[in-house]
């Protein structure tokens, strides 16, 4: 027999565990097939429990991690951490992935929408002058 305490639907958990910013959102994510359970795709409603094993894909990274607490309500990301436990495997992934994106973001100038404004012209040419 169980109780209410010891599962809880997928996407109140990964608005919970901070993952997403709304219930929403966590929600759109099951759907689409970026969260999965125990090795399958899972929907918005699925229940968890204390050790499932969930994969989540958001925003070009990827995390494998196994549920440890159900919370009874969202908390602070500090305490929101220790909801789940990452592997060490996905960790090391992740980090790397973060600092590609870093160098990447780096290495390309800046693009900006409109044309340069009278000051930054300015500031081109001496820097072109300077430079010669």
């Amino acid at each position: 027999m169980s109780t209410a305490a010891d599962k809880m639907r997928l996407d109140k958990w990964l608005w919970a565990a901070r993952f997403y910013k709304t219930r929403a959102l966590a929600s759109e994510a099951a759907e689409g097939g970026k969260v999965h359970v125990n090795g399958q795709r899972a929907k918005p409603g699925k229940e968890i429990r204390v050790g499932s094993q969930l994969e989540i894909s958001k925003d070009g990274l990827q995390w494998q991690i196994e549920v440890v607490v159900l919370p009874a309500q969202r908390r602070p990301a500090s305490e929101a951490v220790g909801f789940y436990c990452e592997t060490e495997d996905s960790r090391r992934r992740r980090e790397a992935a973060i600092e590609a994106l870093r160098t990447a973001r780096l290495a390309t100038p800046l693009q900006t929408d409109s044309k340069p404004s009278k000051r930054d012209r300015r500031l081109i040419h001496r820097f072109k002058q300077d430079r010669q």
